[in-house]
């Protein structure tokens, strides 16, 4: 059966409750979304940098904003991905796309009504690429809480501080500091890139005190979910690796091409009838939720 917002946004903050972890890998349109959610995840993320990518745009260290992704785009997208498929969707709003505590509340009430079932919240001001102000911070979390309240919806609020790039002489005792803050403000799930051990990660787990969100797949490849989540770690995300591998992939194909004339590349394809008949249940799964699910 079809799930309301309402109801994915009470499951999504179940899997926050639930001690066993859980993975959420992040989907950049409505394709990636339906393969991913196909694959039996039982929540996706949206990811800023494959929503950019997919749009021809830069991604974060963007040097002017007209070249950034706007936040009418970001919404359109997560829109788009939230209707492809019938799990949580959790929204990547980047820094809330403004700096005042009224500016996010207002981008989070837009995704509330794009159908997201939660979003993350970065304490990074894009202009300076320097940390808020924690009281600041704080306040822009606290906007963002009183907004998901004020929409009589459960929303699953992820603070993202990113005091362990940001602040390397303190590293974790600046980012468990922040943390704290945020989770008095309204924050569900504390988010900390910059950490993919084991160590560090338990370390963050005991002194947080609140679901704790790392991410997979940035800058290495040898860090494990199933590791970070049996040290404790509530929800393991993969940020915008997977479109970037999938990127990875158009760029050999093109050179393979351009240089050999070969395309060894189509044997990782998925045929073509198996993408329609994944592609066809998802619709007919929006359409008709009543309808038996067909292989």
């Amino acid at each position: 059966m079809s799930k309301t917002a309402r109801d994915r946004g009470q499951s999504f903050l179940e899997l926050h409750e639930d001690k066993a972890g859980f993975v959420m890998p992040n989907a950049w349109d409505a394709g990636s979304a339906v393969l991913l959610a196909s694959e039996g995840f039982e929540a996706i993320g949206t990811t800023s940098a494959g929503i950019a990518f997919s749009l021809g745009k830069p991604d974060y260290a963007v040097s002017e904003f007209c070249f950034a992704v706007s936040r009418d785009e970001a919404i359109d997208r997560l829109r788009q991905i939230v209707d492809a498929v019938d799990i949580p969707v959790n929204a990547d709003l980047e820094s809330g796309y403004g700096r005042t505590p009224q500016e996010v509340a207002q981008t989070v009430r837009m995704a509330i009504d794009a159908g997201a079932a939660g979003a993350n919240i970065e304490d990074v001001d894009r202009a300076t690429g320097r940390l808020y102000d924690l009281c600041l911070a704080a306040e822009r979390l606290l906007a963002a809480h009183e907004a998901a309240i004020a929409s009589g919806r459960t929303f699953v609020l992820n603070a993202r501080t990113d005091a362990v790039q940001c602040d390397p002489a303190r590293g974790l005792d600046a980012a468990i500091e922040r943390a704290q803050r945020f989770i008095r403000a309204g924050a569900h799930c504390i988010f900390v890139p910059g950490v993919a051990d084991a160590v560090r990660a338990r370390h963050l787990v005991q002194n947080i005190g609140a679901p704790v969100n790392l991410v997979v797949g940035l800058n290495e490849a040898g860090s494990s979910a199933r590791d970070l989540i049996d040290a404790g770690v509530r929800r393991v995300s993969v940020g915008g690796s997977i479109a970037r591998a999938a990127l990875g992939l158009v760029r050999r194909a093109a050179r393979e091409l351009r240089d050999a004339g070969t395309v060894s590349y189509a044997r990782d394809q998925i045929p073509q009838p198996e993408l329609n008949r994944i592609f066809e249940q998802a619709w007919k799964d929006r359409l008709n939720p009543s309808l038996d699910a067909r292989a």
